[in-house]
Parts: structure tokens; C-alpha cells; sequence
């Protein structure tokens, strides 16, 4: 990607990854034969809990999020999708539906604000997957008062 999603995600401080995913079989990459392994959403919720000050809650029934203090910056739902923040408005969040048409999607609701849903498993590399949970976390976490940022604020 020259330009949209690369350049929103190059903007975002991104955190560490903490679930290894082999660029050469997962996320869609264009490499020779075999089973291709993908992301799960196992994974993908290990991975947003193992970000600082992270936490799993349900605040609505059935509708499993990722927190950091009191802030959701990911939905995690039934494991086939992922609801992160994606840019500061939905033109911003628009370069996501624009590279990936049917498999990055407008939240309902939020969606105006820049929110997403991300597919698993389609079109969208998990490696970029994985990069705008952290993209969404570290936009989210950049919000919270000093005092309520992991390990004392960054």
C-alpha cells in the first residue's frame, strides 16, 4: 500500500506485537502452497489483552471489548471480525473500506467517528490487522488523562 491504510497505520504508534503471525503463510500473503494459517480470534483477543492495561469486559450481553482504563479500543465480538479505531473521522477511516471493500466495514453507530470492522480471515493481511488494533489502542490510550494511562502515563 503507497498511500491510505499504510500511510494512516505509519502515522500510528504502534505497539510491539505480541502474537506472532508468520508473515509467509498468514494474512493473505502471496507466497507458494500449503495450508495457510490465519489469525484467529483467540489470537487477536490475546493480543489485545496483552497490551498495557488492557482488559477484557462485556458491557453489553454478548458484546466481548478490549479496554484500556475505561476506554474500549477494540471490539472483539464473535471472533470473525474486530471493531477498531481506524482514523480521527470517517474520512480517514473511508482508506480502509477503499482497499479492502467488503472486508473493512463502517461500525454502525460509531462509525461516524471513525470506527471499523475489520474481517478476519478475507482479504486484510492479519499482519495489518494486528497493526490497527494497536494503531486503535495507542489512539485511545493517547486520549486518557495522564494519570490514567498504564505504568503512570506515557
Amino acid at each position: 500500500m503507497a498511500t491510505g491504510v499504510g500511510t494512516a497505520l505509519a502515522r500510528a504508534t504502534c505497539v510491539h506485537h505480541r502474537v506472532r503471525v508468520d508473515t509467509n503463510t498468514a494474512g493473505g500473503g502471496n507466497g507458494g502452497g500449503g495450508a495457510t494459517r490465519r489469525l484467529t480470534g483467540d489470537q487477536l483477543r490475546a493480543h489485545c489483552l496483552s497490551l498495557p492495561g488492557a482488559w477484557q469486559d462485556e458491557p453489553w450481553d454478548g458484546d466481548v471489548v478490549a479496554k484500556v482504563a475505561d476506554r474500549i479500543f477494540a471490539f472483539l465480538g464473535s471472533g470473525a471480525s474486530v471493531g477498531v479505531k481506524c482514523g480521527a473521522n470517517r474520512e480517514e477511516a473511508d482508506e480502509w473500506l477503499l482497499q479492502y471493500p467488503g472486508h473493512a466495514h463502517a461500525m454502525a453507530y460509531i462509525g461516524r467517528s471513525g470506527w471499523n470492522t475489520l474481517d478476519l480471515g478475507g482479504a486484510i493481511p492479519d499482519v495489518e490487522i494486528l497493526e490497527a488494533v494497536d494503531a486503535s489502542y495507542a489512539t485511545v490510550e493517547a486520549k486518557l488523562p495522564r494519570s490514567r494511562r498504564p505504568a503512570g502515563g506515557g
